[in-house]
């Protein structure tokens, strides 16, 4: 496989801007903190941001694990992949995606940095969006059982969207 086709037709430039944006949100903190939250805002942001971080990291971990070696950096599952409907895919069906945005707002709620937090939600949220429009569409062809999944299970945020 060349370079042209992991980029094109296999999806590896969304992994390229994937990195770019994790860069981006990694080095904001130090630029973008709140120069001083009103209490109680900042036990609360550290409070939620444990939580977020928490889930983020459960619900990461737990996609990785399920998916095993089926997994890849990709969005295009493999000719040999089977279709994830239990566990956390019960729960979220990008459950992955979902664990990067929800442990990154919470690593910039527990940095009191809300800017940093609106910049997760600003850059990830719509980037996996799309990510992930291109991946359903491949997974939608591969597995007969996943328009019903989708009509049952929400995208990246549980319960809401």
């Amino acid at each position: 496989m060349n370079i042209k086709s992991w980029l094109l037709e296999k999806g590896g430039a969304y992994v390229i801007v994937q990195f770019i944006l994790f860069g981006i949100i990694f080095l904001a903190p130090g630029k973008l903190m709140s120069q001083a939250w009103q209490t109680p805002l900042p036990q609360i942001g550290t409070w939620l941001g444990v939580l977020l971080m928490l889930y983020g990291s459960v619900t990461l971990l737990g996609g990785i694990m399920q998916l095993g070696l089926q997994i890849q950096a990709v969005p295009m599952p493999k000719e040999t992949a089977t279709l994830k409907e239990s566990g956390v895919y019960a729960i979220v069906r990008h459950p992955i995606y979902s664990g990067i945005i929800f442990g990154w707002l919470g690593w910039g709620l527990f940095n009191h940095a809300e800017l940093t937090a609106i910049l997760v939600l600003a850059l990830l949220l719509p980037f996996f969006d799309i990510k992930t429009r291109r991946e359903e569409k491949m997974l939608a062809s591969q597995f007969s059982a996943y328009s019903g999944y989708q009509t049952r299970v929400r995208k990246l945020i549980p319960f809401l969207y």
